[in-house]
């Protein structure tokens, strides 16, 4: 009998444990259920910003970067080998036109003029030698010529000699023929001596003609290095200011080095840069927007580099208003390129909320309740975001990063 009280009382306990067990459970639940309903799912309005949805226009746009650059700069380079003499102006100096920046030592470039000079003094004595030369050969050959001409004379009239002593009896046929020889002799020297004396003309005019552009070469030369001589006072060409000189005073310069620039800081242009992905969307004439901190400049795409440097493509942005006082040179800016738009639509201000996936949940504020809806998002910017259904104009929508209650589908907004 006492074996039975013991077994019920310890089925009793058992279902006593079991129980217990189960309430304990379902408590735990039922908080972990009631704190994520009333706390996880509570924001306050402090935290959070909202926007109301209108009717409107959105350009698509892409996100580039950008610098400030001058619309004119210009590299004042060597025009000779030289040294840097002494230093006249620093950078960030206003310039005008004709005003020395830096002079150079034009020693070196002016021992190299004074020694063509006297091999162009040179050659044009050689030229000189060359006609006197020339004059004199050809001068020779023609007394030869003349010489020929005589003594073809002189062979006719010992022919006719000869004929008349044969007829009178008192030559032989071998006597004029003898001087027939004599006299074809002649005339063929002749001849060869006048071919002598074109060719020797032919000569005559190539050997001056030669000597001539060798000399012709050699004042072009000089006059060319008498011009960078000139051009060796480094001065500024226009209105501006000094961005950067070479202050390395005794430092030797090679031809073509670049000494200082000078930009024009009366307009200015933007260098954008972008991914080379987005290349297909990328052609001269699109429309640029450039941000200055809350300022918003319009400009125009003009030019597209055509190589790819590491991914990155280079464009040039000429500004509606070149003159800006808030552009500064090697100012970073951003760059928004305006791809499309769409007029008249339903838009709400950008913010964190939107992430750029085409479909994405939202949170649209009534009262002090925020209810979740799946939209379809269209055009972007960095000012809107097109919301193409499922909102009406005056909704008010949350623009905070709502992803902390991705599993919520209503928030309760506290004061």
């Amino acid at each position: 009998m006492d074996k039975v009280i013991e077994t019920e009382v310890i089925h009793q306990k058992r279902k006593k444990t079991i129980l217990v067990t189960v309430l304990a459970v379902c408590m735990v639940l039922i908080a972990v259920w009631w704190l994520r309903a009333n706390l996880g799912s509570t924001v306050s309005r402090t935290v959070i910003t909202t926007a109301i949805v209108e009717k409107g226009n959105v350009e698509n746009t892409l996100s580039a970067s950008g610098e400030v650059l001058p619309e004119f700069e210009e590299t004042v380079t060597s025009p000779i080998n030289a040294s840097v003499q002494q230093v006249l102006l620093d950078a960030g100096s206003t310039v005008k036109p004709g005003q020395s920046i830096l002079t150079l030592d034009k020693s070196a470039a002016q021992a190299e003029l004074e020694k063509q000079k006297f091999q162009l003094e040179s050659k044009r004595n050689d030229i000189k030698k060359l006609r006197l030369q020339l004059d004199k050969s050809f001068f020779d050959i023609k007394s030869s010529n003349d010489i020929k001409q005589l003594r073809i004379s002189s062979l006719e009239a010992d022919v006719e000699n000869a004929r008349r002593l044969f007829k009178a009896g008192g030559g032989t046929r071998e006597d004029i023929e003898k001087a027939e020889q004599n006299l074809n002799v002649a005339r063929l020297e002749k001849l060869q001596l006048e071919n002598e004396i074109g060719t020797k003309q032919q000569t005559m005019k190539v050997e001056m003609r030669e000597a001539e552009i060798a000399a012709a070469i050699q004042e072009n030369d000089l006059k060319e290095l008498e011009r960078r001589l000139q051009r060796a006072s480094i001065v500024a060409s226009r209105n501006g200011v000094v961005t950067w000189v070479n202050k390395n005073i005794g430092s030797a310069i090679r031809e073509g080095d670049a000494l200082a620039r000078i930009a024009d800081l009366s307009s200015f242009k933007i260098q954008g840069s972008i991914s080379d992905s987005y290349l297909d969307q990328l052609h001269p004439g699109i429309k640029a927007i450039i941000r200055i901190n809350d300022e918003k400049l319009p400009g125009t795409v003009v030019n597209i580099q055509p190589s790819v440097q590491n991914s990155i493509v280079y464009f040039d942005v000429h500004l509606d208003e070149v003159d800006n006082k808030m552009l500064r040179p090697n100012m970073k800016v951003e760059v928004f390129l305006v791809t499309a738009s769409s007029n008249n639509v339903l838009r709400v201000a950008n913010g964190p909320a939107f992430r750029g996936a085409a479909d994405q949940d939202i949170f649209v504020v009534k009262g002090n309740k925020a209810e979740r809806r799946s939209v379809h998002l269209g055009m972007s910017n960095f000012d809107f975001v097109e919301i193409k259904d499922k909102v009406k104009p005056g909704d008010v929508i949350i623009t905070t990063d709502m992803s902390a209650f991705k599993n919520a589908q209503a928030i309760t907004i506290t004061d």
